[in-house]
């Protein structure tokens, strides 16, 4: 259990951290303190005596507590002199991550870098957990995947400290619309376009589209799904469009999908756009227990291109993903950051530029192409 001067010097931190207390700012009054989380003058001296021994606070005599500029004493330097690489992706084991990290890695640690992996569950609350040992620590620069990209974020002020301490992030998969950082994605319009694009023109017509949209990239997804309909003139059934957020994954697509193969009636649903292999294979698991086979009943398009795509019955055409090339890349594009902070370049403009890599599709047999549906 936290003691209770650790709870209010835990609360100084972060709000030195999220930008509350600037460099030569003034913090709280003791008194101030005492009232807002009830505990003795001791307590928080306890509390502002640690801050200030670790440099993060200092004293003027008559004056008050100020927030120390920690960039500027050098509080944020590695000792060793490590160079250090964070790289935060919203899962590290599972999927794709383990791809894009060795990409990243390949190319950091040719230059010298070590390379400090975070996870944030996509969740925002680890995600400011994260933030904050980051701008805690000594690190060159940060690769990081926005975390449930589709929403406001709550923790935009820490990513506003780490441009105001000179530390240049690069986003991945996804960003913050609202911050303009440089990224490195797919185009994930294109790509839910092509996705349903590809059924069209094989025949389909009764789609179903299943989107994860906390995250940018579903969003993307669905709206590239409603573009493709519409250039081809296919009339979009509102109830086969499925929404769901990264807590539901689990549960609510099959739990959709059951729904609407009970109500089709003589409207079969005849194939299904997936937001990625993960759910797709998912999905198969539930055909197959419904007795429906892919793609003779119904046929299926993933989206990554993962070793999912190839590992069940029936091998997944898919939507490609550059991973490790998306992995290189930004390793590449952070590298260049941090060595134009490291020069004069600092105070300028960025020379460099977002990278959209082009999605392609991957087809294999879980949809009936056209000229063999024909021929049965």
């Amino acid at each position: 259990m936290a003691t209770k001067h650790s709870i209010v010097k835990q609360a100084i931190q972060s709000r030195i951290l999220d930008g509350t207390f600037l460099p030569h700012q003034k913090i709280s009054s003791e008194s101030e303190l005492m009232k807002e989380f009830g505990v003795s003058r001791h307590t928080v001296r306890l509390a502002i005596g640690d801050l200030v021994n670790k440099g993060w606070l200092y004293r003027e005599q008559g004056a008050g507590t100020f927030c120390a500029d920690r960039q500027a004493n050098g509080a944020v330097l590695d000792p060793a002199g490590q160079k250090n690489i964070a790289l935060i992706t919203t899962y590290i084991s599972d999927y794709i991550f383990p791809s894009i990290i060795r990409g990243a890695e390949s190319v950091l640690s040719e230059q010298g870098y070590h390379v400090t992996l975070f996870s944030t569950n996509n969740n925002h609350q680890t995600e400011r957990e994260i933030l904050e040992k980051i701008l805690s620590g000594s690190f060159d620069g940060v690769i990081v995947e926005p975390t449930k990209s589709a929403f406001s974020n709550p923790n935009i002020n820490y990513y506003l400290n780490l441009e105001r301490q000179n530390i240049p992030y690069v986003m991945i998969n996804a960003y913050y619309d609202e911050l303009e950082p440089l990224y490195v994605a797919v185009d994930d319009e294109r790509g839910g376009f092509l996705q349903t694009e590809f059924l069209i023109k094989q025949g389909y017509r009764n789609i179903a589209g299943f989107f994860k949209t906390d995250d940018i990239q579903g969003v993307k997804r669905m709206k590239g799904f409603l573009k493709a309909h519409r250039k081809h003139r296919i009339p979009i059934e509102p109830q086969n469009i499925i929404t769901y957020y990264t807590e539901e994954k689990e549960s609510k697509p099959a739990r959709e999908l059951e729904q609407l193969l009970k109500q089709q009636g003589d409207r079969a649903l005849d194939s299904l756009v997936c937001y990625n292999d993960q759910l797709a294979l998912s999905l198969l698991n539930l055909l197959r227990e419904k007795k429906l086979r892919v793609p003779d009943d119904i046929a299926m398009v993933g989206y990554d291109d993962s070793f999912l795509a190839d590992v069940s019955e029936v091998k997944l055409t898919t939507v490609t993903h550059p991973k490790s090339d998306l992995g290189r890349e930004a390793a590449r594009l952070v590298l260049e950051l941090v060595q134009e902070r490291k020069g004069s370049a600092a105070q300028r403009e960025p020379k460099q530029e977002s990278i959209l890599f082009e999605p392609e599709l991957h087809i294999r047999s879980s949809v009936k192409i056209a000229e063999e549906a024909h021929k049965q």
